[in-house]
């Protein structure tokens, strides 16, 4: 099992559209193509604010195929297209593979 850990910055201007646009549409398109969200937070630094997610993954090859399935599907695709005009939602992001440790104690 692999975790993917990611990191988007997001804009207090534009947070509560992007925080519908994800908890409406994305995580529900996730769930459809295999994606197993294990947790997710909003964490507020001086520069920037950020929108984190953690994802379980049984392997690299479920976590490539799920993620190019997620970026071809239709509805997810429409539903950037009619949030484009709500401003900008995303701006840099962040994305690592967590391999866990021999000795790390285990979590959901």
């Amino acid at each position: 099992m692999i975790h993917q850990l990611r990191i988007y910055e997001i804009f207090e201007a534009t947070k509560d559209v992007f925080h519908a646009r994800f908890r409406d549409h994305a995580a529900r398109i996730m769930k459809r193509h295999g994606f197993d969200i294990v947790a997710m937070w909003e964490a507020k630094g001086e520069a920037r604010t950020e929108f984190i997610y953690l994802l379980r993954w049984p392997d690299e090859h479920a976590k490539t195929d799920s993620w190019a399935a997620f970026m071809a599907d239709r509805e997810w695709d429409e539903i950037k297209q009619a949030t484009r005009g709500r401003g900008r939602l995303v701006g840099e992001i962040e994305d690592r593979v967590l391999v866990m440790t021999d000795y790390s104690p285990s979590f959901a």
